[in-house]
Formats: C-alpha cells, sequence, structure tokens
C-alpha cells in the first residue's frame, strides 16, 4: 500500500507536471534532487511592433528586436548536492524612444526615436548550488552579466523548510546585485557617462496542500534600489536616486483528473514610493495529451499607475527636481495570451512557445493620458534538452 507521502509526491507531481511553462513554480518540486543530468540550450526571438506614423515625428519607427540563446546544464553532484550551470546570450539591434514632444499642427503627443542606431549584446552567467535535506533545500546563486553599457554582479540565498506533516512548505530568498552603467555615446548625447546603482531584495512564501488535487500559495516581496535609476537615453530623464518596492502574490493550482489537466491562476499586487501600483492576472490551463505531450493555452492580464513625476509630454519649463516620459512609467493595461507546448521523446524533451503582448492607455484600471510610446509585441521560442538517465 503507498504512504501518504507517496500520495502527495503524485499530488505535487500532478499539479506541477507542466512546471517548465511557469518557471516560478519550478521550485514546488525542488526538495527531490535531480536523478540525472541534464542539459538543454533554447533560442528566442522578441520583435517590437513598428510605431505607426502618427505617433512618431518623421514617420513610421523601427523598434526593437532581440535574440536570445541560452544554454542549461543541471547535474547531480551527490545524494544530497546538485548544481546547475546557465548561460545566456542577448543580440539586439533597433530603435528606442529619446523623447515625446508636441506636434506643431495639432499640438498631440508625437514620439521622437533614438534612431536605429542601437547595436548591443549581452552575456549572462549564472551558477547554482542546492542542498537537499530530509524536510527541504538551500541554495546559493551568483550572476554575472557583462553588455556593451551595463555590468552586473549579484548574489542570492534561498531556502525551503517543510512542515512535519508535508502538507506545507515555507521558503525565504535574499538577493543582493551590484551594477555598473557606461552608456555609449552615440548620435545623442546621454545623460551620465559612468555611475553605480545597488538593489537588494528579500522574499518569503508559504505554500500548502488543500486537498488531493488542489494546492494554494502566497508569498510577500521587499525590493530597495539605491543609485542611479534615470534612464541615461532618453532626453531630460531624472529619477529619485531610490525606490522602495513592496509585492504580494497569491496562486491556487487544481489538478481536473478526468480532464488530465491543471488550472493555474495566479494574482499578484505591486506598490512603490514612485506612487506606481499595479496588479497582473495570470491564467493558464495545462493539458495533458497521452503520455508524451502537454499544451499550455494561456493568458495575462497586466495594469498599472502612473508615477508621480510622470508627464506625456517633455517639459521644458518642469520645475520638479523629477522628470520622466518614459511609456514604461505610464498608465496603461496590457494583454498577454499565447501557447507553450512541450513533447517528450525518450530521453529527448522538445518544447515551443509563442506569445503576443498588447498594451493600450484604455485597457488600464487606473486614469491618465496614454504615451504614444506604448509598445506592442510579439515572442517566440524553442528549446531542445537532453536526460542522460
Amino acid at each position: 500500500m503507498a504512504s501518504r507521502k507517496d500520495d502527495l509526491n503524485k499530488t505535487l507531481a500532478a499539479l506541477t507536471s507542466s512546471a517548465f511553462l511557469l518557471p516560478a513554480y519550478q521550485s514546488a518540486m525542488a526538495d527531490a534532487p535531480p536523478e540525472f543530468t541534464e542539459i538543454g540550450m533554447r533560442y528566442s526571438k522578441y520583435k517590437e511592433d513598428d510605431l505607426s506614423a502618427k505617433k512618431v515625428f518623421g514617420g513610421r519607427s523601427q523598434r526593437m528586436d532581440i535574440d536570445v540563446a541560452q544554454f542549461h546544464l543541471l547535474a547531480p553532484v551527490s545524494d544530497d548536492w546538485s548544481v546547475a550551470l546557465d548561460v545566456g546570450w542577448e543580440d539586439m539591434s533597433g530603435a528606442s524612444p529619446w523623447f515625446v514632444g508636441e506636434s506643431i499642427e495639432a499640438g498631440d503627443p508625437k514620439v521622437v526615436m533614438s534612431g536605429a542606431s542601437i547595436e548591443d549584446t549581452r552575456t549572462e552567467v549564472s551558477v547554482t548550488t542546492r542542498y537537499y535535506f530530509d524536510s527541504g533545500t538551500a541554495g546559493v546563486n551568483f550572476t554575472y552579466s557583462d553588455e556593451d553599457d551595463y555590468e552586473s554582479k549579484s548574489i542570492s540565498l534561498d531556502g525551503s523548510l517543510n512542515s512535519e506533516d508535508g502538507l506545507t512548505t515555507y521558503s525565504a530568498s535574499l538577493s543582493a546585485s551590484d551594477d555598473d552603467i557606461t552608456p555609449t555615446q552615440g548620435s545623442y548625447p546621454t545623460n551620465t557617462l559612468s555611475a553605480t546603482k545597488d538593489i537588494r531584495s528579500a522574499w518569503i512564501g508559504v505554500s500548502r496542500i488543500i486537498s488531493k488535487r488542489a494546492l494554494v500559495r502566497f508569498g510577500l516581496s521587499y525590493t530597495y534600489r539605491d543609485g542611479y535609476l534615470t534612464d541615461p537615453y532618453k532626453y531630460k530623464d531624472s529619477r529619485p536616486d531610490e525606490r522602495k518596492e513592496w509585492t504580494a502574490s497569491a496562486g491556487y493550482r487544481h489538478f481536473f483528473a478526468e480532464q488530465n489537466a491543471a488550472l493555474h491562476v495566479d494574482y499578484r499586487y505591486f506598490d512603490d514610493d514612485w506612487d506606481i501600483a499595479s496588479q497582473t492576472l495570470d491564467v493558464a490551463w495545462i493539458q495533458n495529451v497521452g503520455q508524451d505531450i502537454t499544451v499550455a493555452p494561456f493568458i495575462r492580464y497586466y495594469t498599472q499607475d502612473k508615477a508621480k513625476f510622470f508627464s506625456v509630454v517633455i517639459n521644458d519649463d518642469n520645475d520638479s527636481d523629477y522628470f520622466s516620459d518614459d511609456y514604461r512609467l505610464s498608465s496603461f493595461g496590457a494583454f498577454s495570451y499565447g501557447l507553450r507546448v512541450n513533447y517528450e521523446i525518450g530521453n529527448w524533451s522538445i518544447n515551443a512557445d509563442a506569445e503576443r503582448y498588447q498594451t493600450d492607455e484604455s485597457w488600464g484600471l487606473y486614469s491618465g493620458e496614454e504615451a504614444p510610446a506604448l509598445v506592442d509585441t510579439w515572442r517566440y521560442g524553442v528549446g531542445l534538452s537532453y536526460a542522460f538517465k
């Protein structure tokens, strides 16, 4: 007869069998060390839609394209230890908004672009080691990232502890990063030649199995940013040199045995001292097709309020110490929707995904003027991995 612990493990496996589709929840199965070495590669394409001619000075404008290649290695070191290596390469090109001004004819806001001159390559290396004990895990991660104008070094510690009955898992993490900013001088001057910033973050969470087919989770986080937080490539952009952020999140998982599928629902609330508040709702349906195929359609809604120093149009008479017309600090709403697919063939695993992201000020829950540089994007990805069983 199977033990209660075996039944609980089967429940977790059913609820998180498609954890590759939602990486934030891979930790739900992290109590067990990997039995085999796994190696994988992945390619992704990110492309921003061109801005329409009516929103840009000088006609239609091309925006950013990013190609991403990733390598992943996960290996057991002993019965109680594992090590993971992740390496990523990004190659980006295109143009980005420089500032927003008013047209002479109608006085409506239009975007001045940086010109299609941005070219940059980023390399990121991340090493993680994890220790597994009877009632939980402990891990440490170091990440180094380097690009033409930015260098970042970060370290994080995390741990989890299971309750005696195995139904509840308590988790926590701490992280810190030190970043150096050295903007490259292109056609337009930048706001600084050299600067630094630091980021410190803490997170606590708890997950609970509430039935044979369902679990819930809750989390709280705090992040403190200090240093140069201005965008060096945006005209007259000037932001406070510190930012305090708070996040609360909740999630629900339910496995439907008859449909051989799981429902994933997640909610996140964000607030900071720049007066930005945001809400995110994620819904995904993880459908198993036979023994080897998993298909997951998903949809995400996001809405945010504007920063207290945001303005749609650049204001030369601004008396405040801080100003930004960066569309990412405006009020808007956004929908993401797409599909993820995974296919297991022996020791091989093939996965692919496609996602469409669209924004509009009228879709948001918070009031505010529309930023003309709001972006719509496409993202595609395909990956291949192998387990040495």
